[in-house]
Order: structure tokens, then C-alpha cells, then sequence
């Protein structure tokens, strides 16, 4: 009988001890996995990682939704930044590629431990952005915990862009596709300008691709990696392109050529003419021998030609005040003419020179 209740002890020894072996294990094993996840998941490089993972697959809606991505308009004036901007570029289909997210550095601020003062971090993430490896740096700060276990994370500094675009002589521009008029959120009653400025709301990290492109005006695309929160300033640059010049130079070849057909020594309303002190004996015959060139740099509210080089030719006879000699002038006669041009609201030219 002995025997057997020993057995029995025996047994339950055993499997006491197994029980507690495997829930040594199992609390362990939860330990580890709590530990892994506050620290890949729940840590402040998993939080950035999140919101990189969201641009990565163009889901704004989760991007915009995570704590402090969005700047409040108290954010943005202590930032000196304008307020109430638009939401234009927010959307998916400006966002580019971002590949290989690498965690760089997890920093805690020195200054975390002071009472009151939140737990923050300074995040710094390698990645491929549009194929070019580049990095980003991230301040958040750790907002509490969720059933006293995992850490939740917020941003302390907004993620977010602020691009501040100007556009010479324009108002439209393209960025990543979408065509934007930099005047669509001015006040109703904000004068017409020959340049203008917008700003907006904008993710980072994306690189911008921005031009414009119309019938008389061009700015080539230049390509922006914008990798830093805050204010980016941008300026495109649209200028005459050849159809711009060509109607110009096409226009000012027209008039001088009207100028030719006077048969005076002056032509009237016209930047070339001659003096001549002998008695003119026939009607002088004008012609362009050299049409100056028309280049076009942009001026404070138009587009301007300086003064340029031109050569007019004339044929006429003269006769002598001395000595009664006959004799035709056949020559060139240099001259210079400036114009400036402003595009009319129908889309025509309006040139005026100078």
C-alpha cells in the first residue's frame, strides 16, 4: 500500500513540476513576445516605420490618421508658417516610391526624464525614395499605454511639408501630374499678378516633380526630394518658349517691315531713319537688311526685350549742296529697338515697344 501512494506522489511531483516548467516558459515566451513587440512594434521606430509603411503604399487615409501627423494651425503659426492650407496634395496620386526602409537611430531625449516632460524620441530612417537612397528624421514622443503594456506613440513634430511655391509669371504650375492655379485659394477681391504664390499642405518623404507647360509659357520639370518637415520653398520659373517668341518675333518683323514702306528720310512711329544734308533727289527706299532678335527675360510685370541691334537699308539719290554732284546712298543704317509684352487674358499678345 506504501508502495503505491509513493508512486502516486511521485507521479504528481512530476507533473507539478511540469506544469510549473511550462508555465515558467510560456510567461517567459510572453515576456519575449511583449518585449519584441514594444520594441519592433510599439517602440518609436515601429510608429515611423507605420507611417512610412502607409506613403509606401500610397494610404493616406492611415498616414493622415496617425497621432500628430497633421499640423493644428496653432503648429503652423508658431512655425511662422501660413494657416488654414490646402489639402490639395494630400491625396495618393502624388505620392512616389519609397522602398528598403532601414531603422538608422532611436534616440530618447536627454531632457525626458524632467516632471511632466513627455518621452521623446528623435527617429532617423534610411530608405530607397523614387530609387535614390536618402534619410528622414522623425520627433515623437511617447503618448501612454495600452493596458499598462504596450507604449502608443505620437508624432511631436508633424511629418508634413508646407511647400511654398512661386511661380514667375504665371499662376498655374504642375506637380506630380496634378495641375494647380496658385490663385484658386486667394481672396476674392486679391489684385491680378504677374507672379504668384500658393502654399500647401504636402507629404514627406516624396520627391516633387514640378513644371508648367502651355501654349506661350514653359518651365522645365525639376525634381524636388522634400525629406524634412516643415517649410520647403519652390519656384518655378514659366518663360517664353519658341511659339511665345516666334509670334513676337513675327510681330516685330511685320511693323519694321510697315516702317519700310514709308518713302521718308523718317519714317514715322518707327526706332530707324537718316539724316542726310544734300538735296534728296528721289524717294527713298527702305528695306530690312537685319531684323533684330527677340529674346525675352522676365521684367516686374511683363516679359522684356532690351535694346537690340538691328540693321534697316537705304536706297536714295542726293545731289551735292557744294558742288551739284550727283550720287545714290546705298547703305545700312543701324538702329535698336526694346519691347516689352504682357499676355492678355484670351491668350493673345499685347506688345508694346520701347
Amino acid at each position: 500500500m506504501s508502495y503505491g501512494v509513493g508512486v502516486r506522489r511521485g507521479r504528481y511531483l512530476r507533473g507539478l513540476v511540469a506544469v510549473v516548467v511550462v508555465t515558467v516558459l510560456l510567461i517567459a515566451a510572453l515576456v519575449a513576445a511583449i518585449g519584441s513587440l514594444n520594441r519592433d512594434v510599439f517602440s518609436a521606430g515601429g510608429f515611423v516605420r507605420q507611417y512610412l509603411e502607409a506613403l509606401a503604399a500610397h494610404d493616406t487615409h492611415t498616414a493622415l490618421a496617425m497621432p500628430g501627423a497633421e499640423p493644428t494651425d496653432a503648429d503652423l503659426e508658431a512655425a511662422g508658417l501660413p494657416q488654414a492650407l490646402p489639402d490639395t496634395l494630400l491625396r495618393p496620386s502624388v505620392l512616389g516610391s519609397i522602398s528598403d526602409l532601414e531603422l538608422v537611430s532611436d534616440v530618447a531625449s536627454s531632457d525626458q526624464a524632467e516632471v511632466g516632460q513627455k518621452s521623446q524620441h528623435t527617429v532617423v530612417y534610411g530608405f530607397e525614395l523614387d530609387g535614390k537612397p536618402t534619410t528622414m528624421e522623425f520627433t515623437v514622443e511617447r503618448l501612454g499605454t495600452v493596458a499598462g503594456i504596450f507604449s502608443t506613440w505620437g508624432f511631436a513634430t508633424s511629418p508634413l511639408a508646407v511647400l511654398q511655391v512661386t511661380v514667375l509669371h504665371e499662376a498655374d504650375f504642375t506637380v506630380n501630374g496634378l495641375t494647380l492655379d496658385t490663385r484658386a485659394h486667394a481672396a476674392a477681391d486679391a489684385p491680378i499678378t504677374f507672379s504668384n504664390q500658393a502654399a500647401y499642405l504636402a507629404f514627406a518623404p516624396v520627391v516633387y516633380d514640378v513644371s508648367h507647360d502651355s501654349t506661350l509659357l514653359t518651365a522645365p520639370v525639376q525634381s524636388l526630394p522634400v525629406v524634412a518637415s516643415g517649410a520647403t520653398d519652390l519656384t518655378v520659373d514659366a518663360m517664353p518658349n519658341d511659339t511665345f517668341t516666334g509670334q513676337v518675333q513675327a510681330k516685330l518683323n511685320e511693323f519694321l517691315d510697315a516702317c519700310a514702306t514709308q518713302e521718308v528720310l523718317q519714317p514715322s512711329n518707327c526706332p530707324f531713319g537718316i539724316e542726310i544734308d544734300d538735296r534728296v533727289t528721289s524717294a527713298p527706299v527702305w528695306s530690312i537688311a537685319q531684323y533684330p532678335e527677340v529674346a525675352l527675360t522676365g521684367g516686374e510685370n511683363s516679359f522684356d526685350m532690351p535694346d537690340t541691334p538691328g540693321q534697316a537699308h537705304i536706297v536714295v539719290e542726293v545731289q551735292s549742296l557744294y558742288d551739284g554732284d550727283r550720287d545714290t546712298r546705298d547703305e545700312d543704317v543701324p538702329f535698336s529697338v526694346g519691347l516689352s509684352v504682357t499676355i492678355q487674358s484670351d491668350g493673345s499678345l499685347a506688345i508694346q515697344l520701347r
